[in-house]
């Protein structure tokens, strides 16, 4: 009987895992102990998790065939953004007090949980190309090599933000076609001076940047916009995985980026002679095989 946590700043998926029973998923807010108090993640997982847990219907009926009993959950194993190796003492410990009868508790970031949910327990590249982008190589356990990401404006090749970012500058750059602009204007209804507002005055301007990626994905069909997405994935393989000069290994991908542009990935690898191995929208289901294996 375990319990499986995929969490980001937003939402936390947690998956109650029992045998060869059907999953269930229930969701809470994101839990990042970067950017949230001690106080603020325990009322998460006592009023959001705990407090719920209870009253769903699917958990309700496992109880009710004593599938889940009062020893749930044996194990629990977390996987979120900002639990970075100095933060994992503090999750193990926020995760006991809420979980005292478990007997393995381990609390890992984001980038190992994809590495596992897209490698299982072979060696590969693994990874996450979202608002974000991230990788690692992986030797089938752990993480032994990682390039920093840099955040989108350092670096990022390859995620949502980046691509809303190049595909505004070929926009009002003269790259792409007059007609793209104003179909672009059209459907958004935005234009320079408000997206200068939005990416130079308000906050997040990251995740605008990457809700570009709506009107991108609507429009492939134009050479043009196409040529953009590609550039950034060749950008985000060359910059990146190459660095771990393992091209024998496969490189898988989890994320929205990955997931909704599988083809121009997959042309953009064929450039550079990289072999795509695994590509999953989210890595809950491969991290639900992968302890469910052990």
């Amino acid at each position: 009987m375990i319990l499986i946590a995929d969490s980001g700043s937003t939402k936390t998926d947690w998956a109650i895992v029992i045998g060869s029973t059907q999953p269930v998923v229930i969701k809470t807010q994101g839990i990042n102990p970067v950017h949230q108090s001690r106080e603020e993640i325990v009322k998460v997982l006592r009023e959001e998790f705990v407090g719920v847990m209870g009253s769903t219907p699917e958990v309700q009926k496992l109880r009710s065939a004593a599938i889940l009993t009062p020893e749930f959950p044996m194990a629990v194993y977390f996987y979120g953004s900002g639990v970075r190796p100095e933060m994992e003492p503090l999750m193990q410990s926020l995760l006991k007090e809420t979980f005292p009868q478990a007997s393995v508790i381990e609390a890992h970031s984001d980038l190992l949980g994809a590495a596992r949910a897209l490698c299982g327990r072979n060696e590969g590249i693994a990874s996450i190309l979202g608002t974000g982008a991230n990788s690692c190589l992986y030797d089938g356990n752990a993480i032994v090599d990682h390039m920093p990401a840099l955040g989108y404006v350092l670096g990022d090749e390859g995620s949502g933000a980046v691509l809303g970012k190049r595909f505004i500058h070929d926009l009002y750059g003269g790259v792409l076609s007059e007609e793209i602009k104003q179909t672009f204007e059209r459907e958004t209804k935005l234009n320079l001076a408000e997206i200068i507002k939005r990416v130079y005055r308000e906050p997040l301007a990251n995740r605008f940047l990457a809700s570009l990626s709506e009107f991108i994905s609507a429009h492939l069909d134009d050479a043009g916009v196409r040529a953009v997405v590609v550039r950034n994935f060749e950008d985000f393989l060359r910059l990146h995985i190459k660095s771990y000069h393992r091209g024998d290994l496969p490189v898988s991908f989890v994320g929205s980026v990955a997931w909704h542009y599988q083809d121009e990935l997959k042309e953009a690898a064929e450039h550079l002679n990289f072999h795509i191995g695994t590509i999953l929208k989210t890595p809950m289901a491969g991290l639900i095989r992968y302890h469910s294996q052990r």
